[in-house]
């Protein structure tokens, strides 16, 4: 895998060319299904897809004229941190708003890679043709607001305690999130399992302290190897590393506590009652940052939870 520090100027507009052929695709089929609900709203994602295609051709056209007809083959899966988007089937659910934020984070990171390229960029009208996309991309992010067919107007300090939310998401929430349902829920079988195969509170309680705490320093330094922020704008490595990790040990930790209770059956239901609490605090912070409908996010995390809690009490007890 290619950090982008390592790509050639051939290799980033090819990825830039792919990239605003993706983004107009997303926003086309967000223009499909908002069509019948929200026809001011359809309407923009449609004016979005077709400068998206814009920018495409004005790529592609600096491209062969700097380096010919043939694209390099490189991917985006092939460079380190770059831009990822989620699959459409996984966006069905979206809701209006949902939709406006996930198109202010597609621009962007947009625009962060545009900046990136065009500081890397030797040649004139390349580095002028990136610079112009990133404000373009700006805009966009702008444009994303225009819902219902209403503009919504802010001032400067709204506008960046907007952006300062959008930072918070990408830097702390999305990596503590992903840290806190591993942690809460990936350590539910060895612990349980342990529980009820020795029915020591005590013997429990080290199996999910070294779970816990495995599990912490696994995930952090995952988080922290995945992306290094120099394009995604989700910030250094550090801090989303210390958020993935911290939350994935105080997942486990929540309910592995319980069992410092010397009788065994009295900390094994307060652990219960533990992972009760966890599941919805989990369910809730999907709902408040991530635009996950509550019931929806709750049966998901609830039935993976039990399924996994399950495994553990049924390889404990065999």
């Amino acid at each position: 895998m290619k950090r982008f520090s390592d790509l050639s100027e051939a290799e980033i507009l090819a990825l830039a060319i792919s990239n605003e052929e993706e983004d107009a695709r997303i926003y086309l089929q967000f223009a499909s299904r908002l069509k019948a609900d929200y026809p001011a709203t359809a309407a923009m994602f449609e004016r979005m897809a077709q400068e998206e295609h814009g920018h495409r051709h004005a790529l592609h056209q600096l491209y062969v004229a700097r380096f010919g007809e043939a694209l390099p083959y490189i991917t985006r899966q092939d460079v380190k941190g770059f831009l990822k988007r989620n699959p459409l089937w996984l966006m069905d659910t979206l809701r209006i708003d949902a939709v406006r934020r996930q198109a202010e984070v597609m621009e962007y990171e947009a625009q962060q890679f545009y900046i990136k390229a065009a500081a890397r960029a030797h040649d004139a009208a390349t580095r002028q043709l990136l610079a112009d996309l990133a404000e373009a991309e700006s805009a966009h992010e702008t444009l994303a607001h225009e819902l219902g067919g209403q503009i919504e107007t802010s001032g400067a300090r709204v506008h960046e305690d907007e952006a300062a939310h959008r930072v918070f998401v990408l830097q702390i929430v999305q990596p503590g999130l992903a840290g806190l349902i591993d942690g809460s829920i990936s350590t539910l079988a060895p612990i349980f399992a342990a529980a009820f195969a020795t029915q020591d509170s005590w013997a429990a309680f080290l199996v999910g302290l070294a779970a816990s705490i495995g599990a912490g320093i696994s995930m952090g330094l995952t988080e922290g190897l995945s992306d290094d922020g120099a394009i995604t704008g989700r910030g250094s490595p550090w801090p989303r590393g210390l958020a993935c990790g911290v939350m994935t040990m105080l997942g486990g930790l929540g309910h592995t506590l319980p069992y410092l209770i010397p009788d065994f059956w009295t900390a094994t239901a307060v652990a219960g009652v533990v992972v009760a609490v966890e599941l919805a605090a989990i369910a809730y912070v999907r709902t408040h940052y991530m635009e996950t409908p509550f019931g929806s996010a709750l049966v998901q995390v609830v039935l993976g939870g039990l399924l996994v809690l399950a495994a553990g009490i049924l390889i404990g007890s065999s």
